[in-house]
């Protein structure tokens, strides 16, 4: 009986841990996500605009695999948001690339509300 109890114990402590684990990595995977977006929007050119919304792309991508439900909507919707920001600053279009980064940004900060 003792035994039963300790694996019950063990095997909730566990869970509690992996679970406290993954949102915490939700948790910095979306401030960095934002972190970067904001860099990509405050950038001068479009090679910087592309640096920085890839690392933002790359981090909400990491949130995404762990979300569920309107936040994970959010962070979709935040990545395409950063893929058609980087595909206009390989164009050299900066413009249309910030545009799309702010659009992210807003994503961003509705998945991590």
């Amino acid at each position: 009986m003792v035994n039963k109890m300790k694996k019950i114990t063990l095997i909730c402590s566990s869970l509690l841990l992996a679970t406290s684990s993954a949102v915490f990595a939700v948790e910095n995977h979306g401030k960095a996500a934002l972190e970067r977006a904001n860099a990509a929007a405050k950038a001068s050119d479009a090679k910087e605009i592309v640096k920085q919304a890839s690392a933002a792309l790359e981090h909400s991508l990491s949130s995404a695999i762990v979300l569920k439900g309107a936040p994970l909507k959010h962070m979709e919707s935040a990545s395409n948001h950063l893929e058609e920001a980087i595909n206009a600053g390989n164009l050299g279009q900066a413009d249309q690339a910030k545009t799309h980064v702010n659009a992210a940004i807003t994503e961003i900060q509705g998945a991590n509300s």
